[in-house]
């Protein structure tokens, strides 16, 4: 905590801005849910990590989109997954009557539209991305990768993702049909490369690590309290039950995203650490966040 709070209340010291820990947050128009993020590199000299925090209206309806990209080779991936990913989504003709399909479609739409812009790179570059859409009373949480997400209903932490590891029986099976390899290299990895088997980018890999989602769909009703989406900078050293257990007594969820953060520095995590954290309003009394930051 030392080295964030000093970081936070002397970012003039900092040469590179981007390399500071940041932090914000937001209320809903309709205020049924509030959000924050919190983001640092951690103990790595450079940041791979990126995040979206977006609400917009499609066809009458108010739109949450929230997404933690971890990059792997470089930023490249994760910054234009960042950029991109949500905007093909909500243009997708589809996004309000079917939105799990829409969702896969503009997963890999990106992830082909960005492997052309790769096309002049010499060196491979790739990304997680964890995503959680909101619209109406439906929660859609998309994974590819190891960033992960986790909610807190009636009490209890619920992951609603699944890291994809490439010792996973269904994923070996996939790579290894594929005519890929899953090889030990310190930890499992395809074709001893690659520690996740689901990406964005990594074109060498493209044929085994794909960016299909998985996609899990959840109801915002009295019992869901709040979401956590983070990248394995968190969840490397912090239980699903620690971070829920964490973030439930704290209404603000910036404050309560800069809390994990803070959390993981402390236990030693490695790598570069991004939380967003989404709070369901609609059932708590007193949770009130005065207005947008």
């Amino acid at each position: 905590m030392g080295y964030l709070n000093s970081v936070l209340s002397s970012s003039s010291n900092q040469v590179h801005a981007d390399d500071a820990p940041v932090s914000g947050g937001g209320l809903s128009q309709n205020g049924k849910f509030s959000y924050g993020y919190a983001s640092s590199p951690g103990k790595r000299s450079s940041m791979e990590d990126f995040y979206e925090t977006r609400i917009d209206g499609v066809d009458g309806e108010v739109v949450g989109l929230f997404g933690v990209f971890d990059g792997h080779g470089g930023a490249r991936a994760a910054e234009y997954v960042k950029h991109n990913l949500f905007s093909n989504l909500i243009r997708h003709p589809k996004f309000i009557s079917d939105t799990k399909s829409a969702i896969a479609d503009a997963y890999n739409h990106t992830d082909s539209e960005f492997l052309k812009s790769e096309n002049n790179q010499h060196k491979d570059a790739g990304s997680t991305a964890s995503t959680a859409i909101l619209v109406g009373d439906r929660l859609l949480v998309a994974n590819v990768g190891d960033s992960r997400a986790v909610i807190c209903r009636g009490g209890t932490a619920i992951a609603v993702s699944r890291d994809h590891k490439p010792d996973q029986t269904d994923e070996r099976q996939r790579i290894e049909d594929a005519g890929g390899f899953v090889m030990w290299a310190g930890t499992w990895r395809v074709g001893g490369v690659l520690a996740v088997s689901r990406a964005f980018g990594d074109r060498l890999l493209k044929q085994y690590v794909v960016a299909d989602p998985e996609i899990q769909e959840e109801k915002v009703d009295g019992s869901l309290e709040f979401l956590i989406l983070a990248s394995d900078g968190l969840w490397d050293v912090v239980t699903n039950e620690e971070a829920v257990s964490m973030v439930k007594p704290i209404q603000d969820p910036e404050d309560a995203a800069k809390r994990l953060m803070q959390e993981a520095y402390q236990r030693g995590s490695a790598d570069n650490i991004t939380i967003v954290v989404v709070r369901f309003l609609g059932n708590q009394e007193g949770s009130s966040r005065g207005a947008s930051a």
